[in-house]
């Protein structure tokens, strides 16, 4: 729950809200493969298409009528024009389906024309307020930006993985794309976001876990 309303936290990391008939998806990153081939760094050039898949995959399964992307869904101001062909019609094909909106982010202040969808710098929706990035003292916010991640031990082994995470007030969702990496929930960068105890919504195995701060362990930890 969050301002009274109740979210579920799907396995692909995407949010549903079911009473506003929206799915929140955060820091997609597409194209940040080719960005890195274009710095001497040489990953496989296919994040992109196995980020869409997935968000097809969602869509299709949970049929939302809106869908918000909450910035950073585009890893740099040229990603755009790096999309092949396939990749650029599947993400036509998405954005016609639904009320779509680009919420814009650090890295892409300005989502390019040309593929659906509006853009806007928040969603403000009933007690909800989906933005990039989380701000000091907002209550019913939905945001991304920092990528979690929580560690925890289960039965003498660590598991890492990516997490929805919330105070009660705000809720962070897990980056979506393929090669967005991850931030672990307790590390300093995130002192004064989360107000303690928070909790954790872990993705791990196809499935969703509950678990309390006190729980976590950091990395290397």
């Amino acid at each position: 729950m969050l301002a009274g309303e109740r979210l579920t936290a799907d396995p692909s990391g995407a949010l549903l809200w079911p009473a506003g008939e929206t799915l929140a998806v955060a820091d997609l990153h597409l194209e940040k493969g080719s960005h890195f081939a274009r710095h001497g760094r040489l990953l496989p050039p296919y994040d992109t298409r196995a980020t869409l898949e997935r968000l097809q995959a969602v869509i299709e399964r949970l049929r939302p009528r809106r869908v918000l992307c909450l910035g950073d869904s585009f890893h740099d101001a040229d990603a755009a024009a790096r999309l092949d062909g396939a990749d650029r019609a599947r993400l036509a094909h998405l954005t016609a389906l639904t009320e779509w909106v680009w919420i814009t982010g650090n890295h892409d202040p300005r989502p390019p024309a040309g593929l659906g969808g509006t853009a806007a710098a928040e969603v403000r929706a009933g007690p909800l307020i989906f933005r990039h990035r989380a701000e000091t003292g907002a209550v019913g916010e939905v945001s991304g930006h920092f990528h979690p991640v929580a560690a925890i031990r289960v039965s003498g082994r660590r598991v890492r993985d990516r997490c929805f995470a919330g105070d009660g007030r705000r809720l962070i969702l897990p980056a979506f794309g393929a090669y967005a990496g991850g931030l672990n929930v307790l590390d300093p960068a995130l002192d004064g976001v989360l107000a303690r105890p928070f909790e954790v919504h872990l993705l791990a195995r196809g499935r969703v876990h509950r678990f309390p701060a006190a729980r976590l362990a950091p990395d290397g930890g």
